[in-house]
């Protein structure tokens, strides 16, 4: 498995691409606006107006939206926050290591948050949901500054490693460690990527991270109330933190500045393999173009998502959920039974529902209709593979086991607006229509070809001249590598009586043939 970062810079706004052995399964934008929350930001904040019967606070960011803030995001040393915040901005306190710092008692779990919090009260709060659709910033005083291997929480004491390091005797080993090297007044969450790890790269990210801690501190006494005091890191680096493994094999950019902040990053996370960090600077064929890239996007992000063997999905969002149909198209295949064909389409969908999920970053409830099937053992095999291709999206998430219906109900995290980009273009052929991208209408007629290629002898394809010629130019040309594939020769005829994006399928009598 081959993994490769891909990053387009341009005026305003840099583009990250992942791809996992040439397909894309992550779309990331950032763009230049100083506006923009991002999770994992932290501001000193002011509360606007605690609110009873919702058990919450409004809290000013300095932003157009107030924030919202539950009783429960509120984290149970809250008193000792305050007090910590109320000392450092008097200039009581310089030592912003905790160790000497005397704690408050923990608040009620089951409190009023007008007992705790005040109107006009500075705190120190932590994005934790970007503002999505009409609403605000979700956010949480329960702070987590988050390294390579560890999470670092202020405030705490408690030691936790992440539930996907199977291992009982490493989960010990990993605690045993980290009590070992944890200073006073902080808790530690271990991840995933600390499996395996010494002493000594542990120890380097928890210094790095208290530094980051100590320097966010020293500018709460000048910072204006409410304003941001640490920034998440750049998305680049932020990727790197999160999936960085040794499957990486490139990571491109055409931007130097940031080609060279990625290398440093990358020296402090995985020294020795910065490496792989190369510039792209070809002047004849734009990054995302060499890699595939634009065209994955236009055909992966509209309401029809095609497959291989002919099935698709179709992806609809409504304001309560996500819903995910699969359809096996009109095939033919090798299956013995109508359940065999059922499970290996269902397989099929099951991989790409689990990319289009990280691809768009679809969050909150997505049902998926998968095709009946009866057998029991047959639903156990598709829950379990959807579960195992689910397994690398770092989102947290939940799936339920198929129903007898065939519905599986996921859950996942949604902290970001999903990424919509829109796939459809401008009809030529009238002016108030619209059409799909016609890198899409290729696709299309290239899974049709598939299909109707086997049970037929010659076939003659009808399109208009514009797409014949996109077909038939160039070498290797899209029609030889059609031949390469099926072994049959596709004769294309130009029609100058076509739309567009007008195609059909002829057989060695002129006849039509029905997908």
């Amino acid at each position: 498995m081959n993994k490769e970062l891909i990053i387009r810079s341009s005026q305003n706004a840099v583009d990250f691409a992942l791809l996992k052995d040439g397909k894309l399964i992550e779309l990331h934008k950032d763009e230049e606006d100083a506006g923009e929350f991002h999770v994992g930001d932290i501001f000193i904040a002011k509360i606007r107006k605690p609110v009873a019967g919702l058990n919450a606070a409004f809290v000013n960011l300095g932003f157009e939206k107030d924030a919202f803030l539950h009783y429960h995001d509120l984290g149970p040393n809250l008193s000792s926050q305050l007090k910590f915040i109320k000392q450092v901005c008097a200039g009581k306190l310089n030592d912003f290591s905790l160790k000497s710092f005397q704690f408050e008692p923990e608040i009620d779990k089951n409190g009023v948050i007008t007992d705790v919090l005040n109107a006009n009260q500075s705190v120190l709060v932590q994005v934790v949901k970007e503002p999505i659709s009409t609403k605000g910033p979700r956010i949480s005083s329960e702070l987590s500054l988050a390294g390579r291997y560890i999470v670092l929480v202020p405030f705490s004491e408690r030691v936790s490693v992440s539930q996907k390091i199977q291992s009982r005797e490493e989960k010990e080993r990993l605690k045993r460690l980290v009590l070992s090297i944890k200073p006073k007044g902080f808790g530690v969450i271990v991840r995933t990527v600390a499996e395996g790890k010494k002493v000594a790269e542990i120890d380097k990210d928890l210094q790095n991270l208290l530094d980051k801690w100590s320097a966010m501190c020293k500018r709460i006494p000048t910072a204006h109330h409410p304003s941001k005091v640490l920034g998440e890191l750049n998305r680049a680096s932020s990727i790197l933190r999160d999936v960085f493994n040794d499957s990486f094999t490139a990571i491109l950019s055409d931007d130097e500045q940031l080609l060279q902040e990625t290398k440093e990053y990358l020296q402090e996370i995985a020294p020795g393999k910065e490496s792989i960090v190369k510039l792209y600077n070809s002047k004849e064929i734009p990054l995302f173009e060499k890699y595939g890239i634009e065209r994955q996007i236009k055909t992966s992000f509209g309401k029809t998502v095609s497959m291989s063997k002919g099935a698709y999905l179709i992806i609809e969002h409504t304001e309560a959920m996500h819903v995910i149909d699969v359809n096996s198209g009109n095939r033919s295949n090798k299956s013995t039974s109508q359940e065999d064909t059922a499970l290996e389409v269902n397989l099929i969908a099951a991989a790409e529902v689990a990319r289009q999920l990280r691809l768009r970053d679809m969050g909150g409830i997505i049902v998926v209709d998968f095709i009946d099937m009866q057998n029991p053992d047959n639903r156990k095999v598709l829950f379990d593979f959807l579960k195992e291709e689910m397994s690398d999206d770092k989102a947290k998430h939940k799936i339920l086991p198929p129903s007898k219906f065939g519905l599986v109900q996921i859950t996942r995290q949604r902290v970001r607006p999903e990424v919509s980009i829109k796939t459809r273009e401008e009809d030529p052929n009238n002016e108030n229509g619209e059409v799909d991208a016609p890198i899409a209408l290729i696709d299309k007629i290239a899974s049709e070809l598939e299909r109707i290629i086997k049970k037929q002898q010659k076939v003659r394809l009808h399109v208009h001249p514009f797409i014949a010629a996109y077909l038939t130019k160039g070498f290797p040309s899209i029609r030889s590598k059609w031949f390469f594939e099926h072994k049959k020769w596709v004769k294309i005829i130009p029609r100058d009586a076509f739309t567009y994006l007008e195609y059909k399928f002829l057989d060695k009598d002129g006849n039509s043939i029905e997908d």
